[in-house]
């Protein structure tokens, strides 16, 4: 293998690799091919393309997926739940964002009381 290229191996812990195919995927989750589509239709998530065009899926965008397939079960139409995952997405890193600034202006405050 040329340097630089991941072992097979090393994809098999990568939350993001494209591993599974449409119809595993929805397989996968109880759901539909069509479903699926639908969250890409409604920009949740976009599935990376083989070389012969075909989608595949990351265990994260399976997550998701999941979490959209929750809302919908619950009675939630699917253009909602797509909005819902993408602004509790939105609210997650700006806590996170939030929490890493507190947390430099506290070492910061405490260099300069020292």
């Amino acid at each position: 293998m040329p340097p630089g290229t991941p072992r097979p191996v090393d994809n098999l812990d990568d939350d993001d690799y494209p591993a599974y195919t449409m119809g595993r995927a929805a397989e996968m989750l109880g759901t539909t091919p069509a479903f699926l589509r639908a969250l890409g239709e409604h920009r949740l998530i976009t599935p990376l393309r083989s070389q012969g065009g075909h989608r595949r899926y990351s265990r994260y965008q399976l997550r998701i997926a999941a979490r959209a397939r929750e809302l919908v079960d619950q009675g939630t139409p699917i253009e909602a739940a797509c909005r819902i995952i993408i602004l509790e997405d939105q609210l997650e890193e700006a806590q996170r964002i939030n929490e890493r600034l507190r947390a430099e202006s506290r070492q910061t405050q405490s260099k300069s009381s020292a």
